[in-house]
């Protein structure tokens, strides 16, 4: 049995998306944020010592545990998806499509999002008022130099992706897909994405499938914070 470990408004809804993809009985342990700090509970510690989602624990190998979204589905992939039913056969070009997609959704996506809504909360609460001015022009520096630009080239680099395949590895839908979901998400939320209909129709295609429907259904939608 495969235990997910669920942090509320996550990257950890990409796994279970995987797992209803994969027709994997699972069991699912929610945790919520913390209301002032937005980080995740101490109760994460004591399954990893990072402390952060998604995490899985594989009972059937002994408690195994499990993190890092890219090697948590490799995982999960090498245990159920023997037919390669959500990833392309290793050795062929599209794998290689794949393993790109896989990984770059994390190392190249997300850090400039992530960036993003930090600077962009350095003019708020829990900033000291006095020195929320200040946080706001600094952000405001760092977005138009660098943020901006950055996400901006990230965004066009997938729309491109996109014009002679239906899904990122190919014109069948993989695991990497799923873990592109998040960073287009996030930026659907965020910047828009107004203006790029590759990635608004992959973003529809996506979150249409019967997968992703049942798991909302089990560990809700996401709620990004803008």
């Amino acid at each position: 049995m495969i235990r997910l470990h669920h942090l509320e408004n996550s990257r950890s809804q990409r796994i279970a998306w995987l797992l209803e993809e994969l027709h994997v009985d699972y069991e699912v342990a929610f945790y919520r944020r913390n209301s002032s700090t937005m980080l995740a509970p101490d109760e994460l510690k004591r399954i990893h010592p990072l402390g952060k989602s998604p995490l899985i624990t594989d009972e059937d190998a002994g408690g195994r545990v499990v993190a890092e979204s890219g090697a948590i589905i490799e995982y999960l992939l090498e245990r159920f998806d023997t037919r390669n039913c959500l990833s392309p056969p290793p050795g062929s070009d599209a794998h290689q499509d794949y393993r790109f997609w896989l990984h770059h959704a994390e190392a190249s996506g997300m850090p400039p999002l992530v960036m993003s809504l930090i600077f962009s909360r350095l003019g708020k609460a829990p900033v000291p008022a006095l020195l929320r001015p200040l946080g706001r022009r600094f952000a405001a520096g760092i977005r138009q130099r660098y943020l901006g630009p950055e996400i901006s080239r990230l965004r066009q680099f997938w729309e491109d992706s996109l014009s002679d395949r239906c899904w990122f590895a190919g014109n069948a839908f993989s695991a990497a897909d799923i873990q592109m979901s998040f960073p287009l998400m996030a930026l659907a939320g965020r910047a828009g994405l107004e203006g790029y209909p590759r990635l608004e129709s992959f973003l529809q295609r996506a979150t249409a499938r019967e997968g992703y429907q049942r798991t909302i259904e089990k560990v809700g939608d996401l709620k990004l914070m803008s």
